[in-house]
């Protein structure tokens, strides 16, 4: 069993000073132990870059929901498209967002952290002007324009559309709960993270007729860390490539489905003996009026009460109330 070597005082002191003087480089000394020394900053998370794949796929089905579900609204037709996916350190991240711009600061539960979604000011006029009926050209001048509180409103209600679209986009891989926590005009008053600290960006590009302009998701590289490894293995995403429209047609096959209905008259119990011997002509005793309530099944199963009468001459049923 062998000792390790303590420096003393007196050789502490001379080895700081050996330092200080420029008569011993830390780094070189470093590199002389066996196998090298790899330095890792926690805190610069450069070595992240594009090392969350499959997180595009997540857009492409926001895409497909989205496009619907804004057309809808705008009650015009609206694409959509990717221009690309980019990683920035929060505080260059700010500086690329221009004053004043429309943001949304949300939450996707149960990841920690919030992300945030910003559009250009013109595209947010352009947006305002198709749900208050006009033509989406905005006239007015965007520089240095503050949004009023009217506006922040009507988009805010455009931000929870593409929320909802988007918790739908996130829920084939990870069950989330996505809330809009306020809409944010100052990129200055974002601390949504440390300045240091990654974000990942994703850029989508909104046109409706001549008109375009960008959205664009930013969410921290701490949220999504903790589940990068469903991210990598993408097990799920199969259940994403299903046709948008497949669900509606099966609903529409299932309405078509033949299905059969009876209604009861009434019951009687009889013996063995006594149904044996019945014949042609003779009468059978039901527990019931035939003009009070009767039970109507579906494929065997109790639905309705119901009345009975005549249409258009054919013996009929008028439904009554609904079996509980």
């Amino acid at each position: 069993m062998s000792a390790e070597k303590i420096l003393t005082k007196g050789e502490i002191e001379g080895l700081l000073n050996a330092v200080f003087e420029g008569r011993i480089t830390p780094e070189k000394e470093l590199s002389k132990v066996d196998g090298g020394v790899e330095l890792y900053d926690l805190v610069n998370t450069e070595g992240h870059k594009g090392s969350v794949p499959n997180l595009d796929i997540i857009y492409d089905n926001l895409i497909r929901y989205n496009r619907i579900t804004l057309s809808n609204r705008l009650r015009r037709a609206v694409e959509i498209k990717k221009v690309g996916a980019r990683s920035y350190k929060f505080e260059a991240f700010l500086a690329t967002l221009p004053t004043p711009v429309c943001m949304g600061i949300f939450k996707i539960e149960p990841l920690k952290g919030v992300a945030l979604i910003s559009f250009d000011s013109s595209m947010v006029l352009s947006l305002i002007d198709s749900l208050l009926g006009g033509s989406g050209s905005a006239k007015v001048p965007v520089a240095n324009r503050m949004f009023t509180t009217i506006e922040l409103r009507l988009m805010e209600k455009v931000v929870g559309d593409v929320l909802q679209d988007l918790e739908k986009a996130w829920a084939p891989l990870y069950a989330t709960k996505i809330s809009l926590l306020r809409m944010e005009m100052n990129p200055r008053l974002l601390n949504i993270i440390p300045p240091e600290y990654e974000i990942i960006t994703m850029t989508l590009k909104l046109q409706m007729d001549d008109i375009s302009g960008n959205m664009m998701f930013a969410v921290p590289y701490t949220t999504i860390d903790p589940i990068k490894d469903k991210l990598r293995s993408g097990v799920q995403f199969d259940l994403m490539a299903v046709d948008p429209q497949w669900s509606n047609r099966l609903a529409t096959g299932v309405l078509e489905a033949p299905m059969e209905v009876t209604v009861e008259l009434g019951n009687a119990s009889i013996t063995l003996r006594e149904l044996l011997d019945l014949a042609p002509g003779d009468t059978i005793m039901l527990d019931k009026e035939a003009s009070g309530d009767m039970l109507v099944k579906v494929e065997g199963v109790p639905k309705y009460f119901s009345i009975p009468g005549i249409r258009h001459g054919n013996q009929a049923i008028q439904i009554s109330k609904i079996y509980k």
